[in-house]
């Protein structure tokens, strides 16, 4: 079982009641009290008219038809058409209000979830699977939309339809009432039966539904894989089996309810009984009127609808629980990486001078703990006691094995993550101290990964920036010469890219990103592998568009492939994240060590490779 599976099996189980969840949840109205209020009116408005059917017939009953008074007992008829008409009016009235209700919390508590998410630190997103946060904007926020459109505000309805029906009978004859709920004992033992089988039920559709999106995700990432292996029939089977498990538990809550709602029209047929022959025997005693007892048993009938509404808001009102419970977990997390309180501003003119003091970092894991505490596991140190300086206009080459540490230099400057000791410097103020935006806006980061949004060709360039103007896109794009296959394209820069840029080969994607970092314009530039998947024709090109960018700008290039390095500043060799040497390309070389060692062997391999290509070569032209 996955991880987010496992979660997601964890999380089911909340209680059904939470005060305090439903008085945050309530918060969510207060914005809206005028419609919360209009909408309450007209609940008590339509719970009344439910009383005028019954009364009105028992008045006709015992009064307008044994007189014979036809005035009379068109008035009566118009009464209670009326009263039907206002409750139509009232009913519609109030669906639209706690509709409208239910999406505009829908819609304030996903903007303000995504809003929290673009906050929040990576390391948050690095213990949490996209499947899961997906759900919380999804599912969960749909599941609280169906709270407030259809339980927490017209649950008051049906309270104050039970109350007026229930004090309008016992005006009416308090002993044919008692009579009628003789019957309630037994409605309630299979309220509380159905309530606990359907939230059994509820629990599993919810981690059944998990174990669907999570497994959808895995698949639908990974296709490549599969369908590149052929495991499309293992994928299949895998699906179906999970898919059956949800099958079976919904069709086990529609059991549940093709059961209770028999149960209940039973035990209302049961009052009916009681009524016609309790309230017939009175009748024929004459001391009971047979309008009394027509209205009791139109009572009756409305009298358990707003049970049966109850139960099915109960369940309702519990699936917003734990849906809550898991928003407000993720809304109560605090971004690790803050703006200071204090914060001190960067040189408006700015240097763009970086400097690391006796850094140590590792990524720390949280792990829970039987009594549900977390703890910090001391992990191994990603950098040790790293201290290096690039001077403004300087290019600065960080190399080393995989694994040695070189992202995460970057990691710390971008402030993705703090240093556990030692400091990052820019410009010489502590990177801790400035505000993130500001530290942001002067580096442009290139990764290997390129990421491009399902947008057109300039919107990926300009990242909704209103003050690039769409001159400078197109030269910046010129100056990689991402123009020509944009020219290429359809629509041309307004062609959109498909979902990650998909629409384009790897190489077009990256010098995509290379247009968008010179769009910027940074005081800073960061390389993170960035021409690992571009060939050397498309290379050799953006080397001489990144030679005029890197002019005047402080640059820090990760490399696996070191000649694309050779004419650094400076040098920075990393190895199990101790900087272990610093220099030139020359110095390093002379001086034998770490450095000349991985570039020899790079040397080698791509002799090895070259001579293979050529004796493939000869062998075709025999």
């Amino acid at each position: 079982m996955s991880d987010s599976t496992a979660h997601a099996e964890e999380e089911a189980d909340s209680r059904a009641y939470d005060p305090h969840l439903l008085r945050r949840l309530l918060r969510y109205l207060s914005p809206y009290r005028g419609r919360v209020a209009a909408a309450l009116v007209l609940l008590v408005i339509e719970s009344i008219t439910q009383l005028a059917g019954p009364w009105l017939t028992k008045i006709a009953l015992d009064r307008a038809i044994p007189d014979r008074d036809v005035d009379f007992l068109l008035l009566l008829t118009a009464a209670y058409a009326l009263s039907l008409l206002v409750g139509f009016v009232c009913e519609y009235g109030q669906t639209l209000l706690t509709t409208w209700l239910g999406q505009r919390v829908m819609f304030d508590l996903r903007t303000e979830i995504f809003g929290h998410l673009q906050r929040l630190s990576l390391r948050y997103f690095d213990r949490n699977p996209v499947g899961r946060l997906m759900t919380r904007v999804t599912n969960d926020v749909e599941q609280l939309n169906e709270a407030f459109s259809s339980g927490i505000v017209t649950v008051f309805g049906d309270i104050f339809t039970l109350v007026f029906i229930l004090a309008a009978m016992l005006r009416l004859d308090w002993r044919l009432a008692l009579v009628t709920f003789t019957v309630l004992p037994l409605v309630a033992v299979a309220t509380f039966v159905f309530r606990a089988l359907i939230r059994s039920a509820y629990r599993d559709i919810r981690v059944k539904l998990a174990r669907i999106n999570a497994n959808m995700q895995e698949s639908v990432t990974g296709m490549r894989v599969l369908q590149l292996f052929g495991r499309e029939r293992q994928a299949m089977e895998r699906f179906g089996a999970i898919n059956r498990d949800h099958l079976d538990v919904n069709l086990r809550s529609i059991t549940y309810y093709a059961l209770f709602f028999p149960v209940i029209e039973v035990l209302t047929a049961a009052a009916l009984a009681l009524i016609l022959w309790y309230g017939g025997g009175e009748t024929i005693q004459g001391t009971m009127t047979v309008g009394t007892v027509a209205a009791f048993l139109q009572y009756t009938r409305r009298f358990f609808r707003p049970l049966q509404d109850l139960s099915e808001k109960y369940n309702i009102l519990q699936a917003a629980m734990a849906s809550s419970e898991r928003i407000f977990e993720l809304l109560d997390t605090e971004p690790e990486i803050r703006d200071p309180v204090a914060p001190v501003h960067l040189p408006v003119s700015g240097r763009g001078e970086i400097e690391f003091r006796d850094v140590w970092f590792r990524y720390d894991v949280e792990r829970g703990t039987g009594s549900g505490e977390r703890v910090e596991d001391d992990g191994q140190w990603v950098l040790r006691g790293v201290s290096f300086r690039a001077a403004p206009g300087e290019r600065v080459a960080i190399v080393g094995a995989t694994g040695a540490g070189k992202s995460t230099i970057i990691n710390l400057l971008m402030r993705f993550y703090e240093p556990q000791r030692g400091e990052v410097l820019f410009d010489g103020v502590p990177v801790s101290r400035v505000p993130v935006k500001e530290l942001r806006d002067r580096i442009s980061l290139v990764l290997q990964d390129v990421f491009l949004f399902s947008e057109d060709v300039q919107r990926n360039i300009r990242l909704g920036r209103d003050d690039i103007p769409d001159e400078a896109v197109r030269r910046a794009a010129a100056r990689v010469g991402a123009d020509r296959f944009v020219a290429r394209l359809p629509a041309g820069y307004a062609q959109p890219l498909g979902e990650r840029g998909t629409s384009l080969s790897v190489g077009e994607r990256q010098l995509v990103s290379f247009a968008r970092a010179l769009a910027f314009d940074p005081l800073v530039l960061v390389l993170d592998e960035a021409t690992s998947s571009v060939d050397s024709e498309l290379e050799a090109r953006i080397d001489d568009a990144l030679a005029t960018l890197m002019q005047g700008r402080t640059s820090l290039v990760i490399a696996h492939r070191l000649s694309t390095i050779q004419g650094a500043d400076q040098i920075l060799v990393l190895h199990h994240g101790e900087l272990r040497e610093r220099g030139t390309h020359a110095e390093l070389l002379q001086r034998g060590g770490l450095y000349a060692r991985l570039y020899e062997l790079q040397f080698v391999r791509s002799a090895l490779a070259a001579g293979a290509g050529g004796h493939a070569g000869a062998r075709a032209g025999s």
